[in-house]
């Protein structure tokens, strides 16, 4: 199994009392590599202006890319350009290109994206929620426009609502975005009865909702979605922050659930794409949580990569 991260992701740096802030990676890489020997681990390349170019707008690209910063400057009350961000942005949006090439090309079935700035917020037009790039939304434009893939689907558990993923792909049949999020939240969409173009299906659960209900949404609702629609590539924004422990809301998920979904997708993974999987990370912002949280996922990715 790949996993793709950089140096420059723990450069990009909000500010202090940022929750969104550089020892989440720190936390993440360095459970990954005390767990599991067996992880191939990849540099992950810069995404270019015209990779970027198929997901996001000239005036976004020049907003983070090409904006002289010399301090933390606010894009809006959550979001930073700071003068390592730019970069920082490039190698996360980069990592899901190069995972899904060495994927698609038969080097590997898994790949983790051990990243930030997260991406799920970012819109076509907009950073926003921590999200300077919409890292996954980029990937899978480029499943689709590079390698020809006519359905790729991008599952979404993390606590917040992927508005950005949803915006970029909700009049493109070729993606299935899934999610399950709290309700009422940031960025408060991701309704039950948004639908794009039958090719989104979200489960908002209430403050309060537990492991059972997380499970039911996906069981009954999310998962069967994701079977009909027959996924060549799997995309996953692995968001830890639904766990009950996290500071930012109020869902009361625990570590086992995520190795519960994570072995569900992966089913469904082998059953039609192959067992191919790129997953990248989103939110989680208790640390000892998030390492927990983080090792149960690619532990889960590890046990039935074996099995496909």
């Amino acid at each position: 199994m790949h996993v793709y991260t950089h140096p420059a992701c723990t450069r990009h740096d909000p500010g202090p009392g940022h929750a969104e802030r550089p020892l989440r990676l720190v936390a993440v890489t360095e459970a990954l590599r005390e767990r599991f020997a067996s992880l191939d681990w990849h540099e992950a390349p810069r995404a270019s202006r015209g990779q970027l170019l198929r997901v996001h707008d000239d005036a976004l690209l020049a907003l983070v890319l090409d904006t002289p910063v010399d301090g933390p400057m606010a894009l809006d009350p959550d979001t930073v350009l700071a003068p390592g961000s730019a970069e920082a942005a490039l190698r996360a949006a980069g990592a899901g290109i190069a995972a899904v090439d060495a994927v698609l090309h038969g080097q590997t079935r898994r790949a983790f994206c051990a990243v930030r700035p997260p991406g799920h917020h970012a819109t076509g037009t907009a950073s926003m929620g921590f999200c300077l790039f919409n890292n996954v939304a980029v990937a899978a434009a480029h499943a689709c426009d590079k390698h020809g893939l006519a359905r790729v689907a991008v599952v979404d558990f993390d606590v917040h609502h992927g508005n950005g993923t949803q915006a970029i792909f909700d009049t493109d049949p070729r993606v299935m975005y899934l999610s399950s999020h709290q309700m009422p939240l940031y960025p408060d969409t991701g309704y039950a009865n948004e639908r794009g173009v039958g090719n989104i299906v979200n489960a908002p659960l209430p403050p309060g909702s537990d492991s059972a209900a997380f499970r039911a949404a996906w069981r009954d609702r999310l998962l069967p979605a994701l079977d009909s629609f027959r996924p060549q590539l799997l995309f996953i924004s692995a968001g830890f922050d639904a766990h009950k422990h996290d500071p930012l809301a109020q869902l009361e998920l625990d570590t086992d659930d995520y190795r519960w979904i994570t072995s569900e997708l992966a089913a469904i993974a082998r059953r039609h794409a192959q067992g191919r999987i790129v997953s990248t990370l989103e939110g989680g912002y208790d640390l000892a949580t998030l390492r927990e949280c983080a090792v149960a996922h690619v532990d889960a990715l590890l046990e039935d990569e074996a099995r496909a």
